[in-house]
């Protein structure tokens, strides 16, 4: 019999100092979507899992937990990932013509942990920009990424681009079912040569060729000319190439420090993206920090094909690696039942003030907070003075 206390796996109570870094980091993160004209919004934990599917691929059915609705009868889904939900607001709640810029933060659950250290309740931050079909929005939305990272902290960033149009500007024209389609996209991102030769062993040579070929395009800019040279040249594939590289350049200008790289036969893990993707790593993490990119189809399943790019991340995985700030100065009170210590505490936590009443007989426990002042009484008035 197992102890009532334990948790499932990869599920964790998060304690006093580190829950108060990952709500810092959220504030952080929240202020600098604000500053690029972002409105939060909240979707629910739970929609039925029609909705809460559409325009995904498999992967994220596999992530999502599914019950059934008491009250309906239904079957509902737990969210996995706040996109797609983000992109059901925009197209049916606000249904606006123009630009629309949105961000969330909140947990998602996933049913099985996508690494062996991995939480299955991460803390998904992200941003949307809809309405917007030019590279201008991809460039915004990299930008936002990059910068949220750098409030955050971080300093040393990779930055990893690819594009969902390579690979299916390669793949044009071919009869492949879905899961074999399925098969190919992870053999591209495990650069498993050997398995993409046996799946591809009935396409046309040109195609064949080609696929053999993404295997190898990573690394710096090198890439994007060597795939010029080698891919098949086809309108997608070449437009592909062209924002990648344009990105690379105004990125480059923006965020000198940012090292940018190129991976042409990733397209992210997520089945929704359809264009430019990319993928932020830092120092002390073996996963990328951030993930983004654009996904145009995801408002067609309800009912507005609008032009949508975003980026998201895990605000858990963002404080192991993002630096903590210093605690919260504090004002340390003693316990009285005395009229004028209790306005004067009142008074400075409207202030803004954090102000820790010391209970009786707990006078020497440390606290969270950095008490580095403290209330007295002197000349009959209570007074901060430091300590």
């Amino acid at each position: 019999m197992s102890s009532a206390w334990l948790l499932p796996e990869h599920l964790a109570d998060v304690l006093p100092a580190q829950a108060r870094h990952i709500e810092e980091l959220r504030r952080r993160l929240v202020d600098v979507a604000r500053g690029y004209g972002c409105e939060l919004v909240m979707p629910p934990l739970l929609e039925y899992i029609e909705s809460l599917l559409s325009g995904t691929g498999r992967a994220l059915d596999l992530k999502t937990f599914k019950l059934v609705d008491q009250l309906s009868g239904r079957t509902l889904g737990v969210r996995a990932d706040s996109t797609p939900q983000v992109a059901r607001i925009d197209a049916h709640l606000l249904n606006r013509v123009g630009v629309t810029r949105l961000c969330y933060c909140g947990p998602v659950l996933h049913a099985l942990p996508s690494g062996l250290h991995s939480t299955r309740e991460p803390l998904q931050f992200g941003a949307e920009i809809y309405g917007h079909a030019g590279l201008e929005a991809d460039l915004e939305v990299l930008d936002m990424a990059l910068d949220c990272l750098r409030g955050a902290g971080l300093s040393t960033m990779v930055l990893d681009l690819g594009d969902a149009r390579i690979v299916r500007g390669v793949l044009a024209g071919v009869m492949v079912s879905a899961e074999q389609l399925g098969e190919v996209y992870t053999a591209l991102a495990a650069k498993d040569a050997a398995t993409l030769r046996d799946l591809s062993r009935a396409f046309p040579d040109a195609t064949r060729r080609a696929l053999q070929c993404l295997v190898t395009l990573y690394g710096g800019p090198e890439t994007i000319d060597a795939a010029r040279r080698e891919l098949p040249p086809r309108p997608l594939v070449q437009a592909a190439l062209d924002d990648l590289e344009s990105l690379a350049q105004q990125v480059g200008q923006s965020h000198p420090d940012v090292k940018i790289g190129f991976d042409l036969a990733d397209t992210g893990g997520n089945g929704y993206y359809s264009g430019v993707r990319f993928a932020v790593f830092a120092l002390g993490s073996p996963d990328a920090v951030a993930r983004g990119g654009r996904y145009d189809e995801v408002g067609a399943a309800f009912g507005r094909n609008r032009p949508a790019v975003g980026f998201s991340l895990d605000v858990k995985a963002l404080a192991v690696i993002a630096p903590a700030r210093p605690l919260h100065a504090a004002i340390r009170a003693p316990w009285a039942e005395d009229t004028g210590l209790r306005t004067s505490v009142r008074r400075l936590r409207e202030q803004g003030e954090t102000v820790v009443r010391v209970l009786p007989g707990h006078e020497h426990e440390a606290q969270e907070f950095d008490c580095d002042r403290e209330l007295v009484l002197a000349a009959g008035q209570w007074t901060v003075r430091a300590l």
